[in-house]
C-alpha cells in the first residue's frame, strides 16, 4: 500500500483528477511490480521549470532545468537489497521524494508525440525505480533494465503513447 503524499507548488498545468489518479496507480503498480512486502510513503511535489533548476542547482550542484529528481531515502546494496536501516511514519517505511517539473513534463509530451499524462506517469515511474535502488547513470544494463520495467507497468496501467 502506498501513502501518497502530494504537493502542487506550480500554476503552469492543471492538477487533474486523471493526473491525481495515475500519480498514485504508478506507485501502486511499481510497488506491485517490484513485490515490495512493505507499505510505503512516497512525496510527490509538482514544480514549474525555474524551481526544479533550483532544486538540481542546490541539490546536484547542476544548474539546469530537468524533468524530475528522486531523493530515495533508503540505501540499497550492489543486490539491490535495502541496508536495513529505514525510518518510518506509523507503518509506512518512508521511502523518499518524487520532484517533477509540470512545465517540462508538457514540453516533453509534445516533444515525444503522446499524451501529458503518459509523459507524467511515466516520469513518476522512473523516478520510483530510482527510489527502489534503480540507477542508469553510465549503466547501459541498468538503463535498458530501467526501461523494460517502467514500459510494464504502463503498459499494465493501460497509459499507452497514443
Amino acid at each position: 500500500m502506498v501513502d501518497l503524499i502530494l504537493e502542487n507548488e506550480q500554476d503552469k498545468e492543471e492538477l487533474t483528477p486523471e493526473i491525481k489518479k495515475a500519480l498514485y496507480d504508478v506507485c501502486e503498480e511499481v510497488m506491485r511490480e517490484e513485490e515490495c512486502d512493505f507499505d510505503a510513503q512516497i512525496s510527490v511535489t509538482l514544480v514549474d521549470n525555474e524551481t526544479i533548476r533550483q532544486i538540481n542547482k542546490e541539490q546536484r550542484n547542476i544548474d539546469k532545468v530537468t524533468d524530475v529528481l528522486s531523493f530515495p531515502m533508503l540505501e540499497f546494496d550492489d543486490e539491490g537489497n535495502a541496508d536495513g536501516f529505514y525510518e518510518m511514519d506509523g507503518d509506512f517505511i518512508l521511502l523518499g521524494d518524487i520532484v517533477i517539473s509540470m512545465e517540462r513534463a508538457r514540453e516533453q509530451a509534445k516533444e515525444y508525440g503522446h499524451s501529458f499524462l503518459r509523459e507524467v506517469s511515466f516520469l513518476t515511474a522512473h523516478s520510483m525505480l530510482h527510489l527502489l535502488g534503480y540507477d542508469h547513470v553510465d549503466d547501459e544494463m541498468g538503463e535498458k533494465i530501467m526501461c523494460e520495467k517502467q514500459e510494464s507497468v504502463l503498459t499494465k496501467l493501460g497509459i499507452t503513447r497514443d
